[in-house]
């Protein structure tokens, strides 16, 4: 069975969205330009390759990828409990009931983070594990798990970086909608804002959501994620409406429970538009993809306004909003967190909107995941874009990384070279990046553990630490080495 991969689906989805052409074989991310890893800008040390002083070195997971324990302390369902159980839904039919079993092994975990070097840890609270039906009365237990979580973080100086939603509706709200329903967005407003409230003590760094452009295209749009609709043109316009709904609310109800110092963003997986070559007509048509094809999400965050483009190729099928809907989802943030694997070269073209979406060659180089084509450069250019399009002024890549075809050696080592080689490659373009102002301010590294990949179960690890997912034994890898040398040196 084809599976259609989270982050390239939504970052297609988001582009026919905006009225892009289909970028070919689907799997393959259109990726050409310049070299990767070309260095530092000109004007600086070609030796130099650090960070700036305080630059953030940090690690991601995902409550459903890792935790486990589905059924303990008062856990509700949630849409990928059920969707995972549903024969032939993921590969061999691997569901997320035990994962990294995380849940209980978290001291483990963060003894490797504080091992490595980590400063910063972004994870995600299960909104099931708070309000097991969305809404309603609260499960103590819940709050209890992470709020012994984040003190052991806190204790080993790690800061957490919360995410309050990564996927895990609780099933009881898709019963009467799900993202279809304005009444989810509001209840993750509540949900927002009592979790700041009861946590806002040990956490400042929080999040709204992961990746909108995935959770509502794949898993309204294409079925292949939970919870496995197809839904109509209109319908699913009107669903991404109501996650950056939901989004606007719950900045509002974090910071109104948070307390003093809370800062606030999310973390999107923008359409990576990149200029097909270093030249000024490519650098502009780049300029205006990045902002139409992201017009779904990350625009409308930062502008009040859906595209006029987006609006005229949905036709009759444009979301139904109101002005103050539009105010609330443009609430100001903190932060902008950007989640970048792969690229989308554009080229200037003489059409409606200046620019065309290119297609890779078969040919084109990917990691172990057929979808993961190779490039770098994303992580100078789309973080550029999005400063200079959107004036967005402070910006963390909170999730990059690749999967690898790791096996355990012979003397019990990991050695995946072929990580090292995209981890030094896209490091060296982020570097780039900020030795020429780019606002970024840390960076957070997908993943620390080899964990549950949605759809594709067990079968493509993103780890930097090797899981036997039989005896949940965790086996540095030589990228966990490579991280955590670099971590050191604050540079590569």
């Amino acid at each position: 069975m084809i599976r259609f991969d989270r982050r390239s689906f939504g970052k297609l989805a988001a582009m026919v969205a905006a009225g892009s052409a289909w970028p070919g074989k689907f799997g393959v991310a259109e990726m050409v330009g310049e070299t990767a890893g070309r260095g530092a800008s000109a004007g600086s040390a070609a030796s130099d390759r650090s960070f700036p002083e305080g630059f953030l070195w940090g690690s991601a997971t995902a409550a459903y990828q890792v935790e486990g324990a589905v059924k303990e302390d008062g856990r509700g369902v949630s849409i990928w409990d059920t969707f995972s159980h549903l024969p032939g839904k993921t590969f061999q039919g691997e569901t997320g009931d035990v994962a990294d079993d995380s849940y209980h092994r978290y001291p483990e975990d963060i003894a490797l983070m504080k091992a490595l070097g980590l400063k910063a840890c972004r994870f995600s609270i299960a909104w099931p594990r708070i309000f097991p039906d969305g809404t309603g009365t609260a499960n103590q237990k819940g709050i209890d798990h992470y709020r012994k979580f984040c003190e052991a973080l806190l204790e080993a100086g790690v800061t957490p970086y919360c995410t309050l939603y990564h996927w895990d509706l609780p099933q009881a709200l898709e019963d009467k909608g799900g993202w279809q329903s304005k009444a989810t967005a509001q209840a993750f407003g509540d949900y927002a804002g009592y979790t700041a409230s009861k946590l806002g003590d040990l956490i400042k760094q929080w999040m709204t959501m992961n990746e909108m452009a995935s959770f509502i295209d794949i898993g309204y749009g294409r079925g292949v994620h939970a919870p496995g609709l197809q839904l109509s043109k209109q319908k699913l316009a009107q669903a991404r409406h109501w996650a950056v709904y939901g989004h606007g609310l719950a900045v509002q109800a974090i910071r109104a429970n948070a307390g003093q110092g809370a800062r606030i963003g999310c973390a999107e997986n923008v359409v990576p538009a990149i200029p097909a070559y270093n030249a000024p007509e490519q650098i502009e048509a780049a300029k205006k993809a990045f902002v139409v094809m992201n017009s779904p999400y990350l625009t409308v965050m930062h502008t009040g306004q859906y595209t006029d483009g987006y609006l005229k190729m949905l036709g009759a099928d444009a979301p139904v909003f109101t002005a103050e809907e539009l105010k609330v989802i443009a609430t100001p943030t903190d932060f902008q967190g950007i989640n970048i694997y792969t690229a989308t070269p554009v080229r200037a073209a003489e059409n409606e909107r200046g620019f065309e979406v290119m297609r890779a060659p078969a040919s084109y180089p990917h990691m172990a995941s057929p979808w993961l084509s190779i490039g770098p450069e994303a992580l100078y250019w789309v973080p550029k874009l999005a400063a200079e399009t959107l004036g967005i002024k402070e910006i963390y890549i909170t999730e990059n990384g690749c999967s690898s075809d790791d096996v355990v050696a012979e003397d019990g080592e990991v050695y995946d070279t072929d990580r090292v080689m995209y981890l030094t490659a896209y490091l060296t373009q982020l570097q780039r990046a900020v030795s020429e102002g780019v606002p970024v301010k840390g960076y957070f590294l997908w993943s620390l553990l080899d964990n549950y990949e949605w759809a594709d179960g067990y079968s493509k690890r993103f780890g930097i630490t090797y899981v036997d997912f039989k005896t949940q034994k965790r086996t540095p890898k030589l990228s966990s080495k490579f991280y955590g040398n670099l971590i050191a040196r604050n540079g590569l």
